[in-house]
């Protein structure tokens, strides 16, 4: 009778091994293809502050791996370049040796793409071939990979605003553009970090889950905001903090200048950057009371420490912010706070996955890691 209790209890100790391993290789797929999204999110920010995105002024989605070749390759590309607004009016004394720089700029963000695409598809292939993945979790990466093949439509949609008529994309398509790249990012660290999730008895109350999931929305709401300020270069006016030209709040004539007055909020420089701050605002005092709260009702866990990241790496992306703000956006300062942009999405979207949806504390790893 034991060896038959010790054979079975060494049967499903295989099973759940062998669950674990094909768990651990889904969760550490998602992570790099996450990953993926983050570094095409920064390289994009850097053909932005380049002014790199109209360089490749045609979308092949497959040919367009190669770039050119020969000089006369690159010559040719740099006479479509030649031909748009962007090059008459900014740009009318660039050398080959120039359009090379920025044209390798957008190619790479491109290649990203792409590579972004094979990291999905064919481990997904792989994974499905070896019924290691749920129904669910089949009809979720689907959904990702449309995600994927949407922005890459909404990415030549946002290029092709720049084109003819005026010299830059348009800033509501850009922050289409990044809003829709974060949420194929959440999508992704919401399955990563919920592969393996396992819970404890502690109980958190439903309004703190409801508070993290306030905060995931507001970061893409910041997200969205901070691509219009990138569209319109809005970093580059009022370069002041606390104040925008000695005030706090600008006066109502400045942030309703434009007609009808939607348009101020994806037109008006002063009304854009200042919507882009008070967000920052809300942002950073919701994350002191996600601290507050959560340290009170559940002092020591996993949940509270998570807290304190968020808080500081809240902190961090405001004063990236500020800094880059008041040094009138240079490229160093833009590429770093676009990318804790990121981190700070991750760790609310982790964060608010570990909660649960009946309120329930992450267990309390034995390193004491987050």
């Amino acid at each position: 009778m034991t060896d038959l209790s010790l054979s079975r209890a060494t049967v499903r100790d295989i099973a759940a091994a062998h669950v674990r391993g094909r768990t651990d290789a889904v969760s550490i797929w998602l992570w790099c293809v996450a990953a993926l999204v983050m570094l095409m999110v920064v390289v994009g920010g850097a053909t932005r502050l380049t002014e790199s995105g109209l360089s490749i002024t045609e979308w092949k989605p497959i040919t367009g791996v190669i770039p050119p070749l020969t000089h006369e390759g690159w010559q040719q590309a740099f006479d479509k370049y030649k031909q748009i607004p962007q090059y008459q009016t900014l740009f009318p004394t660039m050398d080959l040796g120039g359009f090379q720089t920025i044209f390798l700029w957008e190619w790479t963000h491109r290649l990203i793409g792409r590579l972004l695409g094979f990291a999905l598809l064919v481990p997904l292939i792989v994974f499905w071939a070896r019924g290691m993945l749920s129904r669910l979790l089949k009809w979720q990466m689907l959904g990702i990979f449309a995600l994927g093949g949407l922005q890459g439509f909404v990415g030549w949609w946002m290029v092709s605003s720049g084109l003819s008529g005026r010299v830059e994309v348009a800033q509501e398509r850009l922050a289409t553009h990044l809003l829709l790249a974060s949420i194929t990012l959440t999508a992704l660290v919401w399955l990563a970090s919920g592969q393996r999730r396992t819970f404890i008895a502690e109980r958190l109350p439903a309004a703190l889950r409801h508070l993290a999931s306030l905060m995931i929305i507001l970061v893409l709401v910041q997200i969205a905001m901070g691509g219009l300020v990138a569209g319109l270069r809005a970093g580059q006016s009022y370069n002041t903090w606390p104040l925008m030209n000695g005030h706090f709040i600008p006066p109502a004539a400045d942030l309703g200048m434009l007609t009808p007055l939607w348009r101020n909020l994806v037109d008006n420089i002063t009304a854009v950057q200042f919507q882009h701050r008070m967000t920052a605002y809300v942002l950073f005092g919701l994350a002191i009371l996600q601290l507050v709260w959560t340290r009170r009702v559940a002092p020591g866990t996993a949940a509270a420490r998570r807290s304190v990241a968020i808080l500081g790496l809240v902190t961090l992306q405001a004063a990236l912010g500020i800094i880059t703000l008041v040094l009138v956006v240079p490229i160093w300062a833009g590429l770093l706070h676009q990318a804790f942009a990121m981190l700070v999405l991750i760790m609310t979207v982790v964060h608010r996955q570990c909660l649960g949806a009946k309120a329930l504390a992450c267990p309390e790893p034995a390193s004491g890691t987050l």
